[in-house]
């Protein structure tokens, strides 16, 4: 029988890419975005022409418990049950510790902890029958923080925390692990070539990595690791070495 796999955040980036390989490894895949609908509906169709009615997509905000709920819901209505779900949505932004407010403690943690958390126990029991397995991803600033992102840092230890957790909590059935991207694509906020070079230089394979070095290592997890849970693979070119 087909599985299933429930990406969030899954609309762009390394979500999409994550989505493109599982849906090429032969699973359903669930598009969940929150606000990005046309880069949503434009992946699902692309995937749906190469597999008719494999993808679908849903739209919730994660920070948002009733969303989430909803989400949890309608994931398990598209095709009747969930074997895969990757926690890979996430809210990233800088937050100087003077500056920061209740706000960014609320969107910062509820995007990387709460929703992924929740989302995984109203989906538990699914994954236990199906003897699924959680990828959630984390993030080499979890052990090593970035300056002048506290709160984020923050969230992403709470997020290898919870892959640690959940692994015990959900044994045997449901195996859970986690991926650490490093510099893979730079931020969505600028960055200029000084910035750019700082980072790099701290790099010892001396360049960025690639969406699809994340959707390789999540895919080999999720089909091809049947004795790993609890852990957390670094796909940084060995830049946590540096950190």
């Amino acid at each position: 029988m087909t599985s299933t796999a429930l990406i969030t955040g899954a609309a762009q980036r390394i979500g999409a890419e994550i989505a493109r390989r599982l849906h090429q490894q032969d699973c359903n895949v669930i598009i969940h975005y929150r606000g990005s609908a046309d880069a949503a509906k434009k992946l699902a169709a692309a995937l749906n022409q190469q597999r008719n009615g494999s993808a679908q997509c849903l739209q919730a905000d994660l920070s948002n418990m009733d969303d989430v709920k909803r989400l949890a819901k309608q994931a398990l209505a598209c095709f009747g049950q969930i074997d895969v779900l990757v926690n890979n949505a996430s809210s990233f932004y800088p937050t100087a510790f003077q500056q920061a407010s209740e706000d960014d403690w609320s969107a910062l943690i509820d995007s990387n902890v709460k929703g992924p958390f929740f989302l995984s126990q109203y989906l538990s029991d699914s994954l236990k029958k199906q003897q699924g397995c959680i990828i959630n991803l984390v993030d080499i600033h979890s052990e090593k923080p970035l300056r002048e992102h506290s709160i984020y840092c923050m969230a992403k230890a709470a997020v290898a925390m919870m892959t640690q957790s959940l692994a015990k909590e959900l044994a045997p059935e449901v195996r859970v692990n986690g991926v650490s991207p490093g510099a893979i694509l730079w931020p969505e906020q600028e960055m200029n070539n000084k910035q750019k070079e700082s980072v790099l230089e701290k790099v010892p394979m001396q360049r960025t990595g690639e969406a699809s070095d994340i959707a390789k290592t999540v895919a080999f997890l999720v089909n091809d690791a049947p004795y790993i849970t609890g852990q957390i693979i670094a796909v940084d070119g060995g830049r946590s070495l540096n950190l």
